[in-house]
């Protein structure tokens, strides 16, 4: 394989796409503190150097690595939307879809959210999340009709089931809630928060 191949296409696969495509399958097996740009471009097939000109730094790699688990994840939401006859419901799909995400990729769960390592690369996450929380907010304000404080009513259920949902990815929720099934706490978060 020439330099050539090496910088622009592997392949009919893009380079880029090719060292992100590495990248999300080994998240789950090493995990983002052991996922090094050598091992990725190893996997990818190319050499150590190739990357740099999508890539200049392992951050901005790893961001890209991040907004694949975002896509991955609002693709997921969309798919549950279909169907929901209320905002509620919505929500409710949307929440479970959430924790359920975090216990089947944790690592990428983890990674979206680690801001330390994903902040400065160069990647819009912001662009990404922000639209996501405003249209979560959106269906608390349309399921919470009479809340003083919508927005802050989001913010609350977000950061609970946030919360949920990081215990569900290091495995921690299956401890304190062994018979406890994903949608019935979930239904449970969301009586509390929307009442």
């Amino acid at each position: 394989m020439g330099t050539v191949d090496n910088v622009c296409m592997v392949g009919s696969e893009p380079l880029r796409e090719r060292l992100v495509g590495a990248g999300v399958d080994m998240l789950e097996e090493v995990g983002a503190g052991q996922l090094g740009l050598r091992a990725i471009t190893r996997a990818a097939g190319v050499s150590h150097g190739a990357p740099r000109r999508h890539f200049p730094t392992h951050r901005a790699l790893l961001a890209a690595i991040a907004a694949r688990g975002f896509a991955d994840l609002i693709e997921r939401f969309a798919k549950v939307e279909v169907g929901a006859s209320t905002p509620r419901e919505h929500l409710e799909r949307m929440a479970a879809e959430y924790v359920e995400f975090a216990g089947e990729r944790p690592e990428m769960f983890t990674l979206m959210f680690r801001h330390d390592l994903l902040e400065g690369s160069g990647e819009n996450l912001r662009g990404i999340t922000l639209p996501l929380f405003e249209r979560f907010a959106t269906l608390v304000a349309a399921a919470a009709p009479t809340a003083i404080d919508p927005r802050a009513v989001a913010i609350a259920l977000w950061t609970n089931l946030h919360g949920i949902a990081a215990l569900q990815a290091n495995r921690s929720l299956r401890l304190v809630g062994p018979a406890t099934s994903t949608p019935a706490l979930v239904s449970q978060i969301l009586a509390l928060h929307l009442a």
